[in-house]
């Protein structure tokens, strides 16, 4: 079979349109970790008067050199405030409170002198000072989150101010993990011959979705039997946005996973990518569903599960990757063992403002050795087309998020 350039697999991964997406709404405080599917626009001003942003006393400016001034009233925060700052005279005005007419500064406590119903200015200020002017945090009509934004505290806060009970954002895909293999074990399943494995795949699987802001629903381990896999996926695929499978989709006597997508009816969208690890990977398509076949091998499923699951987990919801590349420079050589895109696993610290890769305690074997994903762990990226490294060299990473 011929595999394509693994750059050309992640175009087609981000050419996919998806057709219609799943929305929901959310109680305000609920939607943190949800991407928006509605674009924020303010209906008012903020603040919608000029206003205190500091505890003091609200003053004509010119009036300042008088040196001292007739306290005419207080005006707390949240009060109906009538009375006018004339000449002569202020307000004693608080942090947050309306500025009274016929003021246009407010002098801090620290810069008076309180003497009885007078004040007597000790610093001057200029003019403006501490007013907050109509619109300084928003202006009616801006627009303050564009949709496709990732909710957290800061959205969260801004929508409160504008009055927001319930937000309107995309569903998290549900994402429907299964494991192939009759050597595989679930966990606390005893062991009756010395072939059979433990299974870890479905596990990682499991927690990079979680990670990763998808849903994910763990259906465990099933045997290398077509009748089986094609139920279980036909199943899966039904109650799910995104099936991923590992194990069987390589060229075995007992790889079936790939014969059962080409026969439930979906559209392969690719199969054979020229990566290390995971050449096999397989993506196919049924309307706005998905399947993503994985290599059985855990750092290759790990891997692949991190270059395609999360984008497809992403695009689902309209959200931004929550992987992103860096710079780094190699404190040791680097060995490129294949002519396709590699990603290996290496040791990444950041130190004064610069990052710095090594491969300590990194083994070099399989596709199996998941303890390399132990650490501060990140993928040193070279493409098909690059060569071994030296001390020194400045390399691409990919950080985990």
């Amino acid at each position: 079979m011929a595999f394509m350039h693994f750059d050309e697999s992640l175009q087609m991964i981000q050419d996919l349109r998806i057709k219609n997406y799943k929305t929901k709404k959310l109680y305000l405080v609920d939607a943190r970790g949800y991407v928006l599917a509605e674009d924020i626009v303010a209906d008012h001003n903020s603040p919608e008067f000029p206003t205190s942003a500091m505890d003091g006393y609200a003053i004509i400016h010119e009036d300042m050199t008088l040196g001292t001034l007739k306290v005419g009233s207080i005006n707390p925060a949240g009060s109906a405030l009538k009375e006018e700052v004339i000449g002569g005279t202020c307000i004693k005005t608080f942090t947050g409170s309306l500025m009274p007419h016929g003021a246009d500064t407010l002098i801090p406590i620290e810069n008076v002198e309180v003497d009885g119903d007078e004040i007597i200015i000790k610093e001057e200020v200029p003019q403006g000072f501490a007013v907050r002017e109509v619109g300084e945090n928003y202006e009616k009509g801006q627009m303050l989150i564009p949709k496709g934004t990732k909710i957290d505290f800061p959205q969260i806060g801004v929508m409160a101010s504008l009055n927001i009970e319930n937000v309107l954002v995309y569903e998290k895909p549900t994402v429907a993990i299964l494991s192939t293999g009759s050597e595989l074990l679930e966990l606390g399943e005893e062991q009756t011959n010395d072939s059979q494995i433990r299974s870890s795949n479905n596990y990682i699987l499991e927690a990079i979705v979680n990670k990763y802001d998808g849903v994910p629903m763990q259906l465990g381990c099933i045997k290398d039997d077509k009748e089986t896999i094609t139920k279980e996926i036909s199943a899966a695929l039904e109650k799910s946005d995104i099936v991923v499978t590992t194990g069987g989709v390589s060229v075995g006597d007992f790889d079936f996973v790939k014969d059962v997508i080409y026969e439930i009816g979906c559209d392969v969208v690719f199969k054979g990518v020229r990566v290390k690890p995971g050449q096999h990977i397989m993506v196919a398509r049924k309307d706005d569903k998905f399947i993503i076949g994985l290599p059985g091998f855990a750092y290759s499923s790990t891997v692949t599960a991190l270059l395609y699951l999360v984008p497809l987990i992403e695009k689902l919801q309209q959200g931004k990757s929550s992987l992103r590349k860096v710079k780094a420079k190699l404190k040791e050589p680097f060995l490129k063992r294949a002519k396709k895109a590699e990603f290996t696993a290496c040791n990444v610290n950041l130190m004064q403002g610069e990052y710095y890769v090594d491969f300590k305690d990194k083994k070099v074997g399989s596709s199996a050795i998941l303890t390399n994903m132990l650490g501060d762990v990140a993928l040193l990226v070279t493409s098909e087309d690059d060569t071994s490294k030296a001390v020194g060299d400045e390399v691409t990473v990919l950080l985990l998020g």
